[in-house]
Order: structure tokens, then C-alpha cells, then sequence
């Protein structure tokens, strides 16, 4: 597995090369050390390291919180700050900047090591979310996305055929889409749901149920019956002179 490379951000040159020595010890790679924010910037740019330590109070123009907001603009690089200075005026400065964490200094070896951990494992998981949400929109703005659409489902995106779909239905805050073998329960609306279907294959008969038409096997109103008996749905007044008007009546 390879090592974690880590960038060093401090001005104080004792300091610097003390922490450096704890992260070798530690297992990281200390891929460069930097005293000001201008050649923070200039080397986390070159070495592309997997997390910066960034000491808030540095000298130069550019303090610690103003080089990591630059670095979380245009490099998109984790960064947690090291600081003895914990007052809340501090503070409220830094959060704006969302770091992966701080660490009080002095601190301890755990300390180190367990923040750089943490804060790999959430920068991690919201690479995840990012890439989900970004496959997502990519989705529903292709052309061809109605054909079929993704759901999560036990942390993985399923992919369903919207010919397969027979019925959705709300519930509270959520919507349960169903196939005639399995069952998908996500958080969205009817009105987000039956935006990414087919207007020509989908209705919407009431307003807790979307169906797909070529599924409707009967109807007898005020109920429709849908094929392999799969559940009898109830028309909504509202929704029955739409519903006629799709149908194909004779």
C-alpha cells in the first residue's frame, strides 16, 4: 500500500522539522516543507500531496487560513491546520474554510496520526458522494437517461429499467419504486420521480401513485389492477380524466 504524502506548512524551523520527524515515524512521506503560504501554494501545486498540515499564523502575506482557501479553491487538497492559538475569533475564521481537522500544538504523536487519519477517510467519502452525485446528473441529463434510471440501494447505485418499473409510491419523505421483484425505497418526491420518467410511458393517477400504462392489466374504477397481480391502485379524482386520455379506449 503505497504511503500517504503529506506537505508541511510552518514557519518556525525547529518546529517544522519535528513534526516532519514524527510523520516519517509515523510511516507518512513528507513530500516538501513550506514557511510561508506563497510557497505552500507553489508546492502543494508540484507535489500534489494527499494532505496538508498548515500552520495557521505564518508570516508573508498570506496566512495559514488564507492559503488553505486557496488551495481548497483551486487544488481541491485536504487540509488540516496546526495552531496554539484556540481562541474563538481564530476559529471562527479557520471553520470558514472547512478543514479536515485541527491540532493543537504542542501535540503528541497519536494526535497526528489520528487526525491525518480521519481526515483521509472523510475526504474519501465525500470523493464517493461527489462522484455518485455527479454520475447522477450526467444521467438524468442524457437524452437517453429515461430509459433507465440509478437508485442507491445498500451504498451501491442499481440501475433499473424503467420498462420494468410498474408502479411508484410516496411515502412521507420518501418514494418506493417497484418491479415485479423487488422493491427500491429512496428519499425524493413524486414530482422529482415522474419529471426523470417518460410522460409517454408513466402517469401519475393519484398523488401517492405514478404507474406504468403498459402495466395496467384492468381497470374498475375507482381502482386500477396492475398485470401479475401486483397491486390493485386507487385513481384519484383528480387524475381520471388524464389517466382516459392515455388510455387507448375503444
Amino acid at each position: 500500500m503505497p504511503k500517504t504524502n503529506v506537505l508541511v506548512v510552518e514557519d518556525e524551523s525547529i518546529v517544522s522539522k519535528d513534526i516532519q520527524h514524527s510523520l516519517k515515524k509515523l510511516g507518512y512521506n513528507v513530500v516538501g516543507a513550506a514557511s510561508t503560504g506563497e510557497k505552500a501554494f507553489e508546492l502543494a501545486a508540484e507535489k500534489n500531496p494527499d494532505i496538508i498540515l498548515m500552520d495557521i499564523m505564518l508570516k508573508g502575506d498570506m496566512n495559514g487560513i488564507e492559503t488553505a482557501e486557496k488551495v481548497k479553491a483551486e487544488l481541491h487538497i485536504p487540509v488540516i491546520y496546526l495552531t496554539a492559538y484556540a481562541d474563538e475569533s481564530t476559529l471562527a475564521k479557520a471553520k470558514v474554510t472547512e478543514p479536515y481537522g485541527y491540532i493543537i500544538k504542542p501535540f503528541k504523536e497519536v494526535d497526528l496520526h489520528t487526525s491525518i487519519e480521519m481526515a483521509l477517510y472523510k475526504y474519501s467519502k465525500e470523493k464517493e458522494v461527489l462522484k455518485e452525485r455527479d454520475l447522477f446528473y450526467s444521467l438524468i441529463e442524457n437524452k437517453d437517461s429515461k430509459e433507465f434510471i440509478f437508485v442507491k440501494s445498500k451504498s451501491r447505485l442499481v440501475k433499473i429499467k424503467t420498462e420494468d418499473i410498474y408502479y411508484v409510491e410516496a411515502l412521507k419523505d420518501y418514494v418506493v419504486i417497484n418491479t415485479l421483484d423487488a422493491r427500491y425505497t429512496i428519499h425524493s418526491t413524486m414530482k422529482d420521480i415522474i419529471s426523470k420518467l417518460s410522460a409517454e410511458a408513466f402517469i401519475r393517477v393519484h398523488r401517492s401513485f405514478i404507474v406504468r400504462v403498459s402495466k395496467i392489466a384492468s381497470i374498475e374504477y375507482p381502482n386500477l389492477y396492475l398485470e401479475n397481480d401486483k397491486k390493485v391502485i386507487p385513481i384519484g379524482g383528480s387524475y381520471k380524466d388524464e389517466l382516459l386520455e392515455k388510455l387507448n379506449l375503444l
